[in-house]
């Protein structure tokens, strides 16, 4: 029954629109163009995202920038083996889910790491992507202040992580 809830929104919505003895095939057809619009407005800035995160990723910037990052993880209250998943984690979702799925393959999804690794990924946001998409997409050109504010309410979501995973696993 599930699979056939968009086709019948869809001819919900197109009989409203004939009701209104509204032209559908031009409503469609302006919808489609606006969405192609906000495509070209976005496509730059998510093309030099991804070729940023895959050169970071390629270049090994991740594997060398995590030992530095031991000492903020045990400030925060997490394991230094997250490093790597506080690092990755505002920039590539796949990147982090892979990096997340390693940490619960080698310790073990019942361990602290498993558990803090899956409550990060959970609790944050790939924040540089949906910036970029999000301002983007609105036209934003000065967003001095929402990429730090952004990056702390990440910061704020991992060391909640390793609280709440402390608080109720022990």
């Amino acid at each position: 029954m599930i699979e056939f809830v968009i086709p019948l929104m869809l001819l919900a919505v197109s009989a409203a629109a004939l009701h209104r003895k509204l032209d559908v095939f031009t409503l469609l057809t302006e919808g489609a163009q606006d969405g192609v619009r906000l495509l070209a407005s976005v496509a730059p800035t998510l093309i030099i995202l991804m070729t940023a995160v895959t050169m970071l990723q390629r270049s090994g910037f991740f594997s060398l920038a995590a030992p530095v990052l031991a000492p903020a993880c045990h400030l925060l209250g997490l394991p230094e083996e997250l490093a790597p998943l506080l690092l990755i984690r505002p920039v590539s979702a796949s990147a982090a889910l892979g990096v997340g799925a390693e940490l619960m393959r080698v310790y073990g999804v019942d361990s602290r790491i498993g558990r803090t690794a899956a409550v990060m990924l959970a609790c944050s946001e790939t924040t540089f992507y949906a910036m970029s998409v999000y301002l983007g997409a609105a036209g934003v050109r000065r967003s001095r202040y929402i990429f730090p504010a952004a990056l702390l309410a990440d910061l704020t979501g991992y060391a909640m992580a390793g609280i709440s995973v402390r608080l109720f696993f022990g």
